[in-house]
């Protein structure tokens, strides 16, 4: 049972990583925007809402920012 501590663990450092995100989501008007950087693949499977926008068929990518 050592191996869900250590999974969940592992997960946090990469919810936390700055480096390796996939995507960024961009809230907010200017000057009043907060950046997120995210993973598709959790937000994928996290949400089915997020799904359809993330899905290929409704994705308009700029320079890996998602515009919806």
């Amino acid at each position: 049972m050592e191996l869900l501590p250590k999974l969940s663990q592992n997960l946090l450092e990469i919810l936390n990583d700055e480096e390796y995100y996939d995507i960024t989501i961009e809230v907010g008007n200017d000057p009043y925007i907060k950046i997120f950087r995210a993973h598709m693949v959790i937000l994928h499977y996290r949400s089915p809402y997020l799904r359809r926008i993330l899905s290929t068929k409704n994705k308009k990518k700029n320079d890996d920012i998602l515009t919806h």
